[in-house]
């Protein structure tokens, strides 16, 4: 292959054009909008995996210099009582650490070294159009640009229109609660900063981190009905506010009072995920991160598994003769792990599963988690660690 494109400019299209350009490719990113993030201020967590592919794709200064890392987890139940506090991943190891850190500045930062790196990255390109033939595959974009690649990625996210050229009708499903984020630096809270707080709500699920400069970043997972699509566009953060305080106010937890300190910036969504078994690939196209395996945020792993993809992808492109091949093998790698964890975020937010009682994350074990270091070290063949994980 000489030429790879990436339809998407995300956390998942962007670290994947960093794999692919170590590896050796020609690659190129286009990116529908103009700027690098739609919801710069939202806060995600990397976990310890995602921190690990990050450092194969020799990206972890870049990430480092932003947000705060997260050494524990402590749990608290609806009166507001600490039940369980607990190390969070690798947590002795610096370089491996959850992060807490803005999803836009993660994003501006891959964006940048990107750029840094010579990897032609355009704005402003809404794909309409893929066109597959026998040795090409060719883009079309909404302002009439055109390009050609030897293989095209789509990572562009849930609304995915190269998933709808590959598994047209395969949208996402409503995962079974409304998700809201904020910020404040106002908080009536008083905690050192390193950790997660995780609260288990009678009505909702709440947590919060505190950064060393004491701003609380926090989200809120509420079950219910989804939030109809035109109070997601026109709710003012203020009626979010109101609505959320009296919601949490049930319980004597934190959670109220900080909500009620969040002046504005609140964030509202609908926890969605792709159905499994969706297909990823066809011909010289292939989906990754949320385009392909979008799941609800209860395991707190999108971002994570968005990076795994990028490194375990461009090592099976190097390693593997044969697109076809390369591809295959890609998928036999990611898709167990991938899906469990899709199910298991899934029956979270739905309530059919409950936290673990030692308060540990809930990321239970996947499928291919004792082989995963080895997936994603970057010195290893891919064929030599194999393709079935788990």
């Amino acid at each position: 292959m000489t030429r790879i494109l990436v339809i998407g400019g995300g956390i998942a299209g962007t670290a994947t054009a960093l794999a692919l350009h170590k590896a050796g490719f020609d690659v190129a990113v286009h990116e529908a909008h103009p700027d690098t993030a739609e919801d710069v201020g939202a806060f995600l967590t990397l976990a310890s995996n995602g921190m690990r592919a990050l450092a194969q794709l020799d990206a972890s200064d870049a990430v480092t210099a932003l947000g705060f890392p997260l050494r524990a987890m402590r749990v608290l139940d609806d009166q507001g009582a600490e039940v369980a506090r607990v190390p969070l991943g690798e947590a002795d190891d610096a370089s491996l650490r959850y992060r807490c850190l803005r999803r836009g500045e993660l994003n501006a930062a891959l964006q940048a070294e990107a750029l840094r790196r010579g990897i032609e990255l355009s704005h402003g390109a809404r794909l309409v159009s893929v066109e597959r033939g026998p040795g090409k595959v060719t883009a079309r974009f909404a302002d009439g640009g055109v390009a050609t690649g030897d293989l095209l990625i789509g990572a562009d996210g849930l609304n995915s229109t190269v998933r709808q050229s590959i598994a047209p009708g395969a949208d996402p499903v409503y995962a079974g609660q409304s998700v809201f984020y904020g910020y404040t630096h106002s908080a009536p809270v008083v905690e050192d900063t390193g950790h997660i707080t995780m609260v288990r709500g009678s009505s909702a699920a709440f947590g919060y981190a505190v950064s060393p400069d004491g701003e609380t970043n926090w989200f809120a997972r509420v079950a219910g009905q989804a939030l109809p699509a035109d109070e997601l566009a026109h709710s003012t953060p203020s009626r979010r506010r109101q609505q959320l305080v009296e919601l949490l106010g049930q319980d004597a937890t934190p959670a109220a009072g900080i909500v009620a300190a969040s002046t504005d910036g609140i964030m509202a969504t609908n926890a969605t995920e792709i159905p499994l078994g969706t297909p990823w690939r066809s011909g010289r196209t292939l989906l990754l991160g949320d385009a392909a395996h979008a799941a609800s945020p209860a395991t707190g792993q999108g971002a994570s598994m968005a990076l795994e993809d990028a490194v375990i992808l461009a090592k099976s492109l190097r390693d593997t003769p044969g697109l076809d091949s390369a591809l295959a093998l890609y998928e036999a790698c990611r898709r167990p792990r991938v899906e469990h964890n899709i199910t298991a975020s899934g029956e979270i937010s739905r309530g059919t599963r409950a936290p673990a009682r030692t308060g540990r994350a809930p990321s239970p074990q996947r499928p291919g988690d004792d082989t995963l270091a080895r997936q994603l070290d970057w010195d290893l063949d891919m064929n030599a660690v194999g393709g079935n994980p788990g």
